[in-house]
């Protein structure tokens, strides 16, 4: 989907800053090989923080597409945003020594 962020940017900028600090401390407590149990759960706090930005994105996105459509009556790109939906919805998480 191409439009325009649909969020307040002091917002969502904000979330990614906090997230960018959890990655930062991440980062701190492998170099200082503190305990795995308490590295995982902070990636995991740091990719919920990621999620709920994604999901402030796509909701505000998706509200505003369906008032702009509501108008137009179009619906090619109700098509596109129920695909997106299905998409952000069954995103799956990677497994262990898949990816990067």
């Amino acid at each position: 989907m191409t439009d325009q962020l649909p969020v307040d940017q002091d917002e969502i900028l904000g979330r990614l800053r906090r997230v960018e600090g959890q990655i930062r401390g991440i980062q701190r407590m492998i170099t200082e090989n503190r305990d795995c149990e308490a590295i995982v759960t902070q990636i995991l706090a740091a990719r919920a923080a990621l999620d709920k930005a994604s999901l402030l994105i796509a909701s505000q996105h998706i509200e505003q597409c369906l008032l702009d459509d509501a108008r137009e009556a179009n619906p090619a790109r109700l098509k596109r945003i129920v695909e997106f939906l299905i998409r952000l919805s069954s995103a799956p998480a990677e497994q262990p020594g898949q990816g990067q």
